[in-house]
């Protein structure tokens, strides 16, 4: 293993404990991302099946083929975001500030088709789906998502401070996911069967949310601080490569996240569904979302003391338990006599979902350190990267499967859009698709979680080691 210099990214000074403000602009960072992300992720399939027309097995195929070209733009850009060198600014925050407008502006885009092409159908109108959801989801997305999830294992190396980061992150989400939902929610159910005016709507509240990103994705910029000491060395390509190869913690993780992702997206693509057909009041969208989300204010807060106490991956097994529990009660409650019963599942899903995909961020982090310890190159953006396509394709394989669940519950986008009601079985084959699919993927993804290597207790020995080498290191200097 070469001998690399190490140097911290503002030279002379010690890395300080996270404050208040530091946690707050990190989280900021993340609801700006989810303005757009988990906005296509909840509302895009409803939007092209009940206002554009388009059938939802074509959409469910576009969230599947455009994750591939994912795996092309997520690598080029944490091989960029590795070999920049640090600036003022530091070596990641600067893509944010470069592309964080052209993204919202491109999620505007995704939701104007009707307002720019009132005409448009058929073939032109999945056209203008693809193009649009290339440029947010696969370059602008890919071009600030990346770096901002690598800088975390450059912010603190701390592992309480990882976790706290990590559920920062998640309440960031967690306050976008809910604007969402009590914004979007009251403008479908208004407008369940004007398909004009729900595009209206839709419109002018994705242009408000280019100036609310902007303003959250600044605070995050201007109030963050890179502080971990790494080497100074650029890591070339092969070197990131031999680090992604030899990163088996990296690979169990991945594995899980594309699992446990494919059922939590297949939530998040029919959850509208699921309040519109099942419910029958599309206003249960927020409620159910509201009870998500305060599930993760719930489990959030006790994520340091599950890392303290039974560690990261014996949490995420327990609360993976947990969202097949939720998944139950949805699949089988009677939601249709009492409907309050929906926001009850959500909670109990909610506590499981929010709680795995926390810890998921923390793990990552934990496996750039074991990446270094194995290589000596510290591959923050090829690490998340990697991480990320992974994630994406779980996301997109729950996008495929719940527009697929569409199809297989005999759902009509042409009905929907021209504002006919539905066929009388098709909610309950909707309500036994989502919690089916949601269930079994968790489990799946816990037991596959079952052979991650890498331990709390490994991984202070790993840290400690590699604090050794670069004092060794910089002793010999």
């Amino acid at each position: 293993m070469a001998t690399q210099t190490t140097t911290s990214p503002a030279a002379g000074t010690v890395p300080r404990p996270l404050t208040l403000r530091n946690y707050l602009a990190y989280a900021a960072g993340d609801a700006a991302n989810n303005l757009s992300f988990t906005m296509a992720g909840m509302f895009l399939i409803l939007y092209y099946t009940n206002v554009v027309g388009v059938e939802g097995a074509a959409i469910g195929t576009m969230f599947l083929v455009v994750r591939f070209l994912d795996a092309v733009t997520d690598l080029f850009v944490g091989r960029v975001v590795d070999a920049k060198k640090p600036g003022r600014l530091g070596k990641f925050r600067p893509f944010i500030l470069w592309f964080s407008l052209p993204l919202l502006l491109s999620s505007m885009a995704i939701y104007s088709a009707k307002t720019f092409f009132p005409e448009i159908s058929g073939g032109a109108a999945i056209a203008y789906m693809y193009v649009t959801y290339i440029l947010m989801g696969s370059i602008f997305y890919t071009l600030v998502n990346i770096p901002y999830g690598s800088m975390a294992p450059s912010i603190t190396q701390v592992p309480v401070e990882r976790g706290k980061l990590a559920a920062y992150r998640g309440y960031g989400t967690a306050l976008a996911i809910l604007s969402l939902a009590f914004v979007i929610a009251p403008q479908i159910r208004a407008n369940v069967q004007n398909p004009e005016g729900l595009q209206r709507s839709l419109f002018l509240t994705t242009a408000a949310f280019v100036v609310v990103g902007m303003a959250l994705y600044l605070f995050m910029v201007y109030n963050t601080r890179e502080q971990v000491a790494r080497p100074s060395t650029p890591v070339s390509l092969r070197d990131s490569f031999r680090t992604l190869r030899t990163n088996t913690p990296l690979l169990w993780l991945s594995g899980a996240a594309v699992l446990f992702l494919t059922g939590m997206t297949a939530l998040s693509t029919l959850s509208s569904y699921i309040a519109i057909y099942v419910q029958r009041d599309a206003q249960f969208i927020a409620w159910n979302i509201l009870a998500q989300m305060l599930a993760l204010f719930f489990v959030g807060p006790l994520i340091p003391t599950i890392v303290r106490t039974i560690g990261k991956r014996s949490g995420y097994v327990l609360l993976s338990g947990v969202t097949l529990i939720g998944a139950s009660v949805l699949a089988f409650a009677p939601l249709a006599e009492n409907p309050l019963l929906g926001p009850v599942a959500f909670f109990l899903m909610g506590l499981g979902v929010m709680g795995v995909n926390t810890l998921m961020w923390a793990l990552e982090a934990d496996t750039v350190e074991y990446g270094e310890w194995q290589t000596g190159n510290r591959t923050e953006g090829t690490t998340y990267a990697v991480f990320s396509f992974t994630r994406k394709m779980g996301q997109a394989l729950g996008g495929f499967v719940g527009g697929l669940a569409l199809t297989w519950a005999g759902f009509s986008a042409a009905d929907a859009a021209a504002g006919q009601d539905q066929a009388a079985d098709v909610a309950t084959n909707i309500q036994l698709l989502t919690g089916g699919l949601v269930g079994g993927f968790a489990v799946l993804s816990l037991l596959v979680m079952l052979f991650y290597p890498l331990t709390e207790s490994r991984f202070h020995e790993i840290s400690a080691e590699i604090a050794s080498r670069r004092a060794t290191q910089a002793a010999a200097e």
